[in-house]
């Protein structure tokens, strides 16, 4: 099956052991209705006090910014990472946003750019793979985007049934249904089918299906060559998107480029690469908003040393 059958809210999610998880999306649920700018400073506050705990977490950010700009000099490499730690702890509260805020309070904080694309495309009876980067606020992004035109999130459920719950119901919240990441014959059932499909080939998923890219000033990235075989085998259009805080205000810029047209097909590495290029632009729409905690380049090839 593609579609996954939607989790629903049982008595024993209601177990001792669950109780942490349900005070924890109470919270979020209460947060959410605060004014913003209250937001905005407790998310600051969350990540300051948040990263004084995971000090390795912040050791991976500064690596990944000594890796991805090694030009940068020091002085703008330390403000990044204050602006990042800032924007990890806010996309907490955005994930409430996207799950709990009503479609009109949405609608006031986001401006769209680029949807002439996505509607060119519909119109054509075209399935379209909305290739996304893990900025820290995507969950709000794909809200909002699912707004305007619904899609297909490719999913992975939560080993916590009753986080999973929450989870599953903020994100079919905008759009139609999720697909299991495993799933690859849904995804293509889905693209030949003319439906959007959420996809984010920018993290390190290991050796599987995989090859080595350059991504921004590291040669050898391992990068997923599932964008190729997605593009090859369903002829879709290829998409790309960036969800950017603009201030501290809180307005959104949903920002929908125009389509990939010289995607290199019938070539893993090539495509592999292009795909990088594309999700470099998107990142550096707001790189202080990027998800660099997550270890980008873990992967090696064989026989050579951790960057970490």
């Amino acid at each position: 099956m593609s579609k996954f059958t939607a989790p629903t809210f049982t008595k024993a999610l209601l177990h001792p052991r669950y109780w942490l998880t349900l005070v924890m999306i109470g919270l979020m649920y209460l947060i959410s209705w605060l004014p913003y700018f209250i937001q905005f400073r407790l998310g600051q506050l969350l990540g300051r006090l948040g990263i004084r705990l995971l000090k390795k977490r912040q050791k991976t950010i500064v690596r990944n910014l000594e890796l991805c700009f090694p030009e940068m000099s020091q002085e703008e490499r330390d403000e990044m990472v204050k602006k990042n730690i800032d924007n990890t702890g806010l996309a907490l509260f955005e994930t409430g946003m996207a799950w709990f805020w009503p479609d009109i309070r949405v609608r006031r904080h986001v401006t769209y750019e680029g949807m002439e694309h996505i509607r060119q495309l519909e119109a054509e009876g075209k399935g379209v793979l909305l290739v996304a980067c893990h900025s820290l606020n995507l969950e709000l992004g794909a809200r909002a985007f699912g707004m305007q035109t619904p899609g297909v999130g490719v999913y992975r459920p939560n080993k916590n049934p009753c986080f999973d719950y929450f989870q599953f119901k903020g994100r079919v919240r905008s759009n139609k249904y999720m697909i299991d990441r495993k799933d690859v014959k849904g995804m293509l059932r889905a693209l030949r089918t003319a439906e959007r499909v959420w996809y984010a080939p920018d993290h390190d998923y290991g050796r599987r299906r995989s090859t080595f890219a350059p991504l921004f000033a590291v040669e050898k990235a391992c990068t997923t060559t599932g964008t190729s075989l997605l593009v090859d085998a369903s002829k879709c259009a290829v998409v790309p998107f960036a969800m950017v805080r603009n201030t501290d205000s809180g307005q959104y810029t949903l920002k929908v480029f125009p389509p990939l047209d010289a995607f290199p097909h019938n070539d893993p590495d090539a495509a592999a690469a292009y795909t990088n290029k594309a999700i470099e632009r998107s990142i550096m729409e707001a790189p202080e908003q990027y998800m660099w905690l997550h270890r980008r380049f873990k992967t090696r090839p064989e026989g050579e040393p951790s960057l970490y």
